[in-house]
Formats: structure tokens, sequence, C-alpha cells
């Protein structure tokens, strides 16, 4: 939706301020602003006009003192208007306002009544409170300068030249100056004792149909990134039925290497399927090599997994813009939630398998959600995510892991999800796409992106290079020299300590090679008889 600055604490230059928000005007193409409250604090905004395009201009002010700037999506504000703050005199007729006002009701204690994807900072006199959404969808980053203003952004090169310190904001968080953090997001699935509820199905299939329902709001053109996989098929399918009803036709987008891409081949099929308008997006390995320094300025991150992933969500992202479109939905998180990785299999038991999936949904932040988010903010998109949906997670991360373990269903990833939605009757998906196994979407691609890419990288490593690599980056050390080129190139934008220790890398588990490709799992089964089976 936006990007969003904030200094509070000291009179400072607001033509520097606003400057340097401008690093991050891609996430906000359509208008940018900013104010400086009586207290000084400097509020800058980035817009990228989704919802109350006319009137939605930001900063907000509230009934009084209060000001606010907010990046993301609150899906239940219409009813928080009728209900909650049924007393208040708005403003803008968009979902942003309802949260300075709530703050001026409430406090504090006002963040587990927003149902949607946000970062948010809301100055009141020298009061202030920071937050960031519950699984972090949305990015923000906070830091201290020398004279001790605190900042806070949503891309960490806004702070990185200003800020003797600064990292990423803790998902599930709120911050004010007189109480520090404060987690706010603490459900019950957290604790796996917790996690002990039946496979319902019928309560699954409804829960991912009303998250991505909420999730069709806007006010201008939207899409769906479908690569074909289980997970963004079902958003796709579930968008085509609900806009279909209210007769509007959906567009859907995929890319490749070529046509014959194993993503490329499924989407087509369920494209058709679906009667999406559907696009198909081709791009090469030189071209996918010859933007990574410029992905990695805008990920912020030097994560391989993440890189690979990235780049043809980037070349998407612009065709995708290029069309006019400004909201896409994705399919991230399902794979966590479920165990669909193909690492997953090898689970020595069932706590252990719902201990990985709790800790990857909590660091789904530092992985595909900074992935979604800033491969398309970087053209101006918003990707938006059902899997993510507060009420669908509580649903999904219940479940015991007895039901979500492929070992209990004859090898199958992700069967419960799948089960849900083999409705005969009425079906979602062909059926070869509905089973179809997990594949990740840098290799889905084409496998010789990724392939070609390391080939690449090796010949811009030294072997001595790497032998001195932990003297180098002593924090995350490289182990390939694939990761040793993408440090370098990050190091030259980012070469603050904290902002390598910003960096989570991923790594799967329970298997012998840990390159994070699906295909190092020795359960993957090249897609050749899929592509056949889809041809057919």
């Amino acid at each position: 939706m936006c990007g969003i600055l904030a200094v509070i604490g000291k009179k400072e230059d607001q033509g520097l301020v606003s400057k340097l928000s401008k690093r991050m005007s891609h996430r906000g193409p359509d208008e940018s602003d900013v104010h400086v409250t009586e207290s000084g604090a400097i509020l800058c905004h980035e817009r990228l006009a989704i919802m109350d395009v006319t009137t939605g201009k930001q900063p907000i002010q509230g009934t009084s003192t209060a000001w606010m700037i907010h990046n993301g999506e609150i899906y239940n504000y219409k009813a928080l208007k009728q209900d909650e703050l049924k007393d208040h005199t708005f403003r803008t007729t968009g979902d942003s306002e309802v949260i300075v006002h709530l703050y001026e009701k409430y406090g504090y204690g006002f963040l587990n009544k927003l149902d949607g994807d946000f970062a948010f900072v809301v100055v009141d006199g020298k009061d202030f409170i920071a937050a960031r959404d519950p699984i972090g969808v949305k990015p923000l980053y906070y830091g201290k300068d020398a004279d001790g203003a605190i900042w806070f952004a949503s891309e960490m090169k806004v702070l990185a030249d200003q800020c003797v310190e600064f990292q990423a904001f803790p998902p599930g968080y709120y911050y004010t100056p007189t109480t520090g953090f404060v987690q706010y997001y603490k459900p019950e699935w957290y604790r796996m004792e917790d996690c002990k509820e039946e496979a319902d199905l019928k309560r699954l299939r409804e829960s991912l149909i009303a998250a991505t329902k909420k999730r069709l709001m806007s006010d201008v053109p939207l899409g769906v990134l479908l690569s074909g996989g289980l997970d963004s098929s079902l958003t796709s399918s579930i968008s085509a039925r609900i806009l279909k009803e209210q007769g509007k036709k959906l567009h859907s987008f995929s890319i490749g290497l070529n046509e014959e891409a194993p993503d490329l081949i499924a989407a087509r099929k369920v494209a058709d399927f679906l009667g999406t308008e559907h696009h198909e997006i081709h791009f090469t390995v030189e071209e996918g090599i010859g933007i990574i320094k410029k992905l990695i300025w805008h990920l912020e991150t030097y994560d391989v997994t993440s890189i690979r992933a990235s780049t043809p969500m980037y070349f998407l992202s612009k065709a995708i813009s290029e069309k006019g479109i400004k909201v896409v939905l994705s399919g991230e998180g399902a794979d966590e939630i479920f165990g669909g990785y193909l690492y997953f299999k090898n689970a020595p038991s069932a706590d252990e398998f719902q201990e990985e999936t709790i800790s990857r949904v909590k660091r789904l932040s530092t992985a595909d959600c900074l992935r979604a988010d800033k491969s398309t903010m970087a053209h101006g998109i918003e990707a938006r995510v059902p899997f993510l949906d507060k009420a669908f997670l509580q649903t999904a991360m219940e479940i015991d892991p007895t039901h979500k373990m492929p070992s209990a269903h004859g090898g199958i990833e992700k069967y419960i999800l799948r089960k849900a939605f083999d409705t005969p009757e009425q079906p979602f998906l062909p059926e070869e796409v509905l089973w179809r196994q997990k594949e990740q979407f840098s290799d889905g691609v084409g496998y010789s992106w990724i392939d070609r890419l390391i080939e690449f990288t090796k010949s811009q490593v030294t072997d001595i290079e790497m032998q001195t690599a932990a003297d180098k980056y002593p924090i995350n050390t490289p182990s390939t020299k694939e990761a040793y080129f993408y440090r370098e190139i990050f190091d030259g934008y980012f070469p603050q300590e904290c902002a390598a220790k910003s960096v989570k890398k991923w790594i799967p588990k329970w298997q012998k090679d840990l390159d994070p490709s699906g295909r190092a799992s020795t359960t993957h089964v090249a897609q050749t008889s899929f592509i056949e089976a889809v041809k057919a």
C-alpha cells in the first residue's frame, strides 16, 4: 500500500527526511506527503492508492492532536466504523483512519481489534505508538540515531546511514516510549500443547474462502499470482468464483524461463479451468543474473532462497504493473502452516514436525513475506496473502500435527489442505494440479534457473575468498560461492553489523543436502510425469 517513515525525538531537517523517504518511492508512486507534528515529529508517506483513492491522503489526523501513517490494509474497517467507532466523525472513506481513532479511544490496547496486515506509527504530542501486524506481512524497521531520536521506516535503506543501530521491528509487537516493546499477539497455537484439534476439512475450506474473500477488497484492479502450485491455484480458484458472482473476471499471472517450465504448464491448465484472463511472462537466465544487484537493494537480504525466488517474482511484478494492476493475491504461508516443504517428510516425530511449522510461521517475516512484499512493491504492487489470515491461522495451526504429517497420508504433503478442496461435485481445481507435488517457486520456473545461477556465481568468487569468508563475514558466514556473491552485494549497500544480523537464512532441516532448493530433497520427483499428465 505504501512506504512510511517517522522520525521522533529531535528537530530534524524536514527536507532531509523527505529526501530519505524518497528512497522507497517505488512503494508509493501515486502520492508523497509529509507532516511535522506540534512536538516536532516528522511523518512521511509514499502512497500507493488502493483504498479510498480520492480522500485517503496520509498522514491522517485524528480528532485532535494525534497523527498517523499506515502501510497495509485493515480488512474489518467497515465493521469497526459501525461498532467500536460509531460515534467518530471520519475525514476519509478508507480503511486506515480507524487506527488513529482506536488509539484515541483505547490508548495502547487496541491492536487485537484490527484484522489486517499493517505497519503504522501514531504520534500524539510527545507520546507515540508503533506496531506491526501479527506475522509481519508488512515490513517495518526501527533504529536510533546519534542524538537519540527514534526512526521507523518500511525499508532498511532509509535508516541505514542515519541510525547508529537499527533492526527489523518484531511482528506481533507494539512499541511506545513508556512500555518499550510489548507482544500483543500471543495465539494459543504458539504453545504446542494447544495444537490438538481434529482436522475439520469443511471448516478449513470455509476459513480459507473467507480469508480470500476479504482480501478482494479494493478500489483498483486486482489479480492473482498463479504459479500452478497448490497454494496459488487455490487462492486463484476461490477468487475467480467470488469475482464471477460479482460479474467480474480475474487476471492471473505466471512466469517461467519458457513455455515448457513446469509452473507455466500447470498454471495454463488452471487458468483454462477457471476461465481467468491469463498472462504468461518469460525471462532468461541472463536477464535474471543482470538484475540481482538491483534486486538485493530492494530485498535488503542476502538469503539465497529469497534471492533465487525473488528474481522471477520481480520480473512478474514489473509485467503486472505494466498491465495497470495494483493488487495481487499470493499463496505464501501454506507450506509453513501445513509442513509442505519436502524436507518435512523426514520429520522424526509429530512434536518436531509441529515445532518446525510454528517456527517457520514465526519467521515468515524474514523469508516469504519479505520476498513477496519487496519483490512486488519494487513496482508499486501490493501482495495479499490469504493463508496468513488470523482466523485461518487459528483454524489450521491448532490441528493436531498427526493429521498434517505426510507419513500419515502415503507421503503426500499438505494432504488435509488438498482433501479439504477435493470436492468432485464442484471441483476447485483440475485433479492433477490439486494433487501436484510441491515444487518450490525458484525450481518451478525452470530447473536451469538455479543450476545456471550457481554456475555463474561460482565463476565470480575465488577459492581464496571462500577460505577467508569467516574473517570477512563472521556473522552468517557464507557457506557457498553463491551465498558469498550475494553477501558481497548486500555488504556494499549495508555494511553495518546490525544490517547483517537482520538477515535470517532459510535452511531446510532433516536432510543431508542443505541447499534450499526443493530438488535437494531425496523425496523430490522431477515433473516429467506431471507435465505429461497435464498436457494429456
